[in-house]
């Protein structure tokens, strides 16, 4: 952790370092007087109209040397500021302070400096070429600097010792519940419980009807009863018969 931090630590102020020597030799560049190019510079604020009389009234080797001399001037910004700013967004935010940087820089050309004059392109070319050193080289440089930051980070909020709450006040607590906890094991049932389970478990037996006698049976009976109450009138009848004769 402690060899992350000290190397985290060295890469910034090397940081700083080399822009703090890059603006230097950008202001002796761009803010020396030139008495000889007094009445040959005028300002431009139209964007394309240095670069095009670059191209027609200049030679090869003198356009190259000023639009490769702008793109250069322009490299270490996207080289040295991503480092600097906060990971998130630093692309824009590198674009916005180099265009922030230059046009100063421009005005205090054309309006202090002799031989020199306010150039819009002169901006293009210098934000073109911070863009340029940012894609090739300072977006990596940049984003193993931030995870290395962030890994330090990190590892000391780990290795910060927690600190436990204390007991709470004895305002605070809660009072404890007088009810008590209902009991969740099922009570076993009692002999008598399990008797009137049994008993409105099983169903109730119908008593059983008892057999009817068969309608054979009875008209039998009493034919022989009519039978013989016949016969004894019928003797009756004669022996009263018998009784008027004599």
């Amino acid at each position: 952790m402690w060899g992350a931090t000290l190397l985290r630590a060295l890469v910034l102020v090397a940081a700083l370092v080399a822009l703090t020597a890059f603006s230097f030799a950008l202001a002796k560049v761009t803010l020396t007087p030139s008495s000889a190019s007094e009445d040959l510079v005028r300002s431009n604020l139209r964007p394309g109209r240095s670069l095009r009389q670059y191209a027609e009234d200049y030679t090869f080797l003198a356009a190259c040397k000023q639009a490769g001399g702008n793109l250069l001037l322009g490299v270490p910004f996207g080289i040295l500021l991503p480092i600097l700013v906060p990971r998130r967004l630093r692309m824009l935010r590198m674009v916005l302070l180099t265009v922030t940087v230059m046009v100063v820089i421009e005005l205090v050309q054309g309006a202090l400096v002799t031989g020199r004059a306010f150039d819009i392109d002169d901006v293009i070319l210098n934000t073109s070429g911070a863009l340029l050193g940012y894609l090739l080289v300072g977006r990596r440089i940049s984003h193993r600097y931030h995870v290395l930051a962030n890994g330090t980070t990190k590892a000391e909020a780990a290795a910060q010792p927690k600190v436990e709450p204390g007991p709470e006040p004895r305002s605070r607590r809660k009072p404890a519940s007088r009810s008590e906890p209902k009991s969740t094991s099922k009570s076993k049932p009692t002999p008598k419980a399990k008797s009137k389970l049994t008993s409105t478990s099983k169903p109730k037996s119908k008593p059983k009807s008892k057999p009817k006698s068969k309608p054979k049976a009875r008209s039998g009976a009493a034919t022989g009863r009519s039978a013989s109450g016949l016969v004894a009138s019928g003797r009756a009848l004669f022996g009263r018969l018998l009784t008027r004769d004599r």
